[in-house]
């Protein structure tokens, strides 16, 4: 299916909602009231469409050492994947309340276990009703599968791999990554030696993504003559990264590495240094 790539438009999917490979999964998520994605999905949702919520499918409990949004295990992961009905085959279309950074979470964890048919939904819900397109309400679920995955740990980085020589991109925005502001973690700042590319730089005036030339364009003033496979990204609780990652895919320019402790993680650590300004 060649329309199927990382990013896909709401025409596209449209098309596909017949389609029986065809998975949908509802990621919106609303950090000030968490409960909120899951009752407008209940509300109004793209027909077929799973929910599934950042904190309780996406992450894994909170230890007082970890980030705000620590990766599931492996076997958490192939359990959640199986009860949304992925297999072998199936293609995965997620999409959440604006331009598709909890979305880009189920992305980048599906890519990781090894299922690449997925794709985040450009501009998500919004777009999906800006299209006036059919919608849902109610709770839908999907017959179990048996996901068959395998975790990729070349794409992931730990708190200890972190060092000197690597290239690090911080996905936050630039007040938060100068450490001027900082209205959810206990510290300011970024890890030294990061650069910041906030992940909004991505997109265009309407939160949708741009053309992958232009996003090609802007990494490559960044990442200059370093391949995107030795980047790591970070941000602050390991989601908003993943947009970024999704962004540098759909650009064509391949897989970057992810830090998913990311600096929620990164600054409960007393031992490690945190630079200033940028």
């Amino acid at each position: 299916m060649d329309s199927f790539c990382d990013v896909i438009e709401v025409q596209t999917l449209d098309s596909l909602l017949a389609d029986e490979d065809i998975i949908v999964v509802d990621c919106r998520f609303y950090l000030e009231d968490v409960g909120a994605g899951k009752r407008a999905y209940e509300v109004e949702h793209i027909p077929s469409a799973q929910y599934v919520h950042l904190n309780n499918d996406l992450s894994a409990p909170l230890t007082p050492e970890s980030g705000r949004h620590p990766l599931p295990s492996e076997e958490s992961m192939t359990r959640l994947f199986s009860q949304l009905g992925i297999s072998p085959g199936k293609k995965v279309v997620a999409y959440d309340g604006a331009n598709g950074v909890a979305a880009s979470r189920l992305w980048w964890m599906l890519r990781y276990m090894g299922h690449d048919t997925v794709a985040v939904l450009n501009g998500g819900m919004p777009a999906w009703n800006a299209a006036g397109m059919p919608i849902a309400s109610g709770i839908e679920k999907k017959d179990p599968a048996n996901f068959i995955g395998q975790a990729h740990p070349e794409l992931l980085v730990s708190m200890n791999d972190i060092n000197p020589e690597m290239m690090l991109i911080d996905s936050r925005m630039p007040e938060r990554f100068r450490g001027e502001i900082e209205p959810i973690d206990p510290v300011a700042g970024h890890i030294p030696g990061a650069i910041n590319f906030f992940y909004k730089n991505n997109y265009d005036e309407n939160g949708r993504f741009l053309a992958p030339a232009l996003i090609r364009e802007k990494f490559a003033q960044i990442l200059g003559a370093i391949p995107p496979s030795e980047v790591t990204f970070y941000c602050g609780s390991g989601v908003t990264a993943c947009n970024n990652l999704l962004a540098l895919a759909y650009a064509g320019m391949g897989d970057g590495k992810h830090y998913v402790g990311s600096w929620s993680e990164w600054c409960r650590n007393p031992s490690n240094p945190i630079a200033l300004g940028g």
